[in-house]
């Protein structure tokens, strides 16, 4: 393994800090709605480099490639369908130079969204078919010179099993990131304990599992406890979760989270044993810094009850904390279209 390896790196380190928001942090550089951030890996690439400039100043020890909609079917989207290979290998490149002139060691992942499409038995999309794209994807961030393969923001097991059968053909280590929604399962009703096994089941070389995206940080720390217990000691947690709540603000979004908020989350992701922690949707470098200070001299306290994050970060749904509290929420999640996510 090279010196700046995930595996590297977990075994010297207590806690990795993962970096924070790619498109709503490029929205403030001028990304306009409904344009392909991707397509920012030829035209703007300077833009690109600064965002990951900024969360490596931050004190970010693992980057993620500007790629997350990177497959044949999101940017089919923007008639760019044909230039998977070009796009994602540039978002790796970009990443990976950046990381080498960071003067300390730095991970690039490689990061890879689901692709928008509902898969069979309940959508429409082949297994294969998404293999097939994902695997484009995969091998064309590895030639950029990704360190680790990021699969992040599925709700499917299905697109899941796809992504990390694409992802073992690059030999790459892979973290695993699946999203809850308001009833704290997946968007097809998987509850947290349940992903574990999945994660186990599912990932050829997994390195590293848990939950990104979500609701709101509250929910995001609910939904890691439940799966706290399902894990061995060797097992590696990771946490990147929403910088607050998403609010319309004069016809924007923006998100509620305080850089005191996120600091907070990452206290209480440590206290419950995570050791990769991020931020998601609305996370800046400011943001990221502040979780910075707050882990370097934090010492692990008791692990919370949901009662104390609640206390602490904000109300979580009712599916969230009957999933801490061992019980199964009375409402089941009902599958749904994706729109394209911009993080």
């Amino acid at each position: 393994m090279a010196l700046n390896s995930l595996t590297k790196l977990l075994s010297d380190r207590p806690w990795l800090l993962c970096d924070g928001a790619t498109g709503t942090n490029y929205f403030s550089l001028g990304l306009q709605s409904g344009e392909a951030p991707e397509l920012w890996n030829v035209t703007h690439p300077s833009r690109v480099s600064g965002l990951h400039q900024a969360f490596i100043d931050a004190g970010a020890d693992i980057i993620l490639t500007n790629s997350f909609g990177g497959s044949s079917y999101r940017l089919k989207l923007h008639q760019a369908d044909d230039r998977v290979a070009e796009l994602n290998r540039a978002a790796a490149a970009i990443a990976k130079g950046v990381a080498e002139r960071a003067g300390r060691p730095v991970v690039v992942a490689g990061s890879i969204g689901p692709t928008g499409e509902i898969l069979k038995p309940v959508g429409l999309l082949d297994a294969s078919d998404a293999q097939l794209a994902f695997k484009e994807q995969a091998i064309a961030l590895a030639a950029g010179g990704a360190d680790v393969l990021w699969l992040e923001t599925m709700s499917s097991t299905e697109e899941m099993r796809a992504a990390a059968l694409a992802a073992a053909h690059t030999g790459l280590p892979v973290v695993a990131t699946m999203t809850f929604d308001t009833n704290g399962s997946t968007m097809m009703g998987v509850s947290p304990q349940q992903l574990v096994e999945l994660y186990r089941e599912l990932v050829p070389g997994l390195v590293a599992f848990g939950a990104n995206c979500g609701i709101g940080a509250a929910d995001l720390v609910g939904a890691l406890m439940a799966m706290r217990d399902q894990v061995t000691q060797s097992e590696i947690l990771v946490a990147k979760g929403n910088c607050g709540i998403p609010q319309f603000v004069d016809g924007e979004i923006h998100y509620s989270g305080t850089p005191q908020l996120m600091s907070e989350y990452a206290r209480l992701s440590r206290d419950i044993g995570v050791r990769i922690i991020g931020g998601c949707c609305g996370t800046t470098p400011e943001h990221l810094a502040a979780m910075n200070e707050a882990l370097v001299d934090h010492v692990p306290r008791t692990p919370p009850e949901i009662d104390d994050v609640i206390k602490r970060l904000g109300p979580v749904t009712l599916g969230t904390r009957a999933y801490c509290e061992g019980v199964e929420p009375v409402a089941v999640s009902r599958p749904r279209r994706r729109r394209r996510k911009t993080h």
